[in-house]
């Protein structure tokens, strides 16, 4: 959404601070042996707290409070009951919700306790790589420029990333213009980040794929050629120079 006011800005401060909040909270909740729907229903008791609403609930009606996905799911995992954590696990949060007609996204990967299963250098690959693609974003960057440096950066690292899934406007719905903040370069893509809009900038980095394929539940996607994806996601306002990262409260860079 395009900032054009002090209400609006504190608006989106405000949904933001909350999803940043409360995705901290649910990846240091998250223990071995508990269930992802404990995990979940916990994140709804915070956003609930705050009188937010959970945006994929409310807009898609996807079964759960956020989308919590394990291992080889590359993203919109279902919490579940029968899914339990385990030491080591590769694990993604994504949190995004409404208050007062505003809304906000993040998400992040972590492993869980011990990194057993050497996941750690793919989730500070995509952490990082989200660190140096927001710094480089400012008004009248080519949204296909920052494609280019987060492929760039993943091929550094060894990794690969996810083409299909994408950053995005948000602000006053989930999803809004521009609707591909993609992973790699489209060079017809000519469309510019603009000054004082709020956007979701998110990377998507694998150890093998480079396309999610949804399975038969509707929601869940793994990679086409399996291995491991990371995602780190913030939402920021645009300016003339450094962005202004608005779910900072996730404590990403900390």
């Amino acid at each position: 959404m395009s900032i054009t006011k002090e209400s609006e800005l504190i608006g989106m401060k405000r949904i933001s601070e909350v999803v940043g909040t409360t995705l901290r909270l649910m990846t240091e909740y998250a223990k071995v042996g508990m269930s992802t729907k404990e995990l979940d229903e916990y994140g709804g008791e915070i956003l609930k707290s705050y009188g937010a609403k959970s945006a994929p609930y409310e807009t898609y009606k996807f079964p759960g409070y956020s989308c919590i996905s394990v291992n080889q799911v590359a993203a919109h995992g279902i919490p579940s009951e029968k899914i339990i954590l385990k030491e080591g696990d590769l694990i993604n949060i994504d949190v995004s919700a409404e208050l007062n007609g505003f809304w906000s996204d993040n998400g992040g990967s972590f492993v869980l306790g011990k990194d057993i299963h050497n996941h750690q250098p793919l989730v500070d690959a995509s952490k990082n790589i989200l660190y140096k693609a927001i710094n480089a974003i400012k008004g009248g960057v080519k949204i296909a420029d920052i494609g280019y440096l987060i492929e760039t950066e993943a091929r550094k690292s060894g990794f690969k990333v996810i083409k299909n899934l994408a950053g995005h406007g948000v602000g006053r719905s989930l999803h809004e213009e521009p609707s591909d903040i993609l992973n790699y370069r489209v060079r017809s893509n000519r469309e510019r980040f603009k000054k004082n809009t709020t956007v979701a900038v998110e990377t998507f980095i694998s150890t093998n794929s480079t396309y999610a394929v949804e399975q038969n539940d509707g929601w869940t996607l793994v990679g086409n050629k399996g291995g491991f994806v990371t995602q780190h996601e913030q939402t920021i306002l645009i300016t003339d120079d450094v962005p202004v990262i608005l779910t900072e409260s996730n404590g990403f860079w900390k």
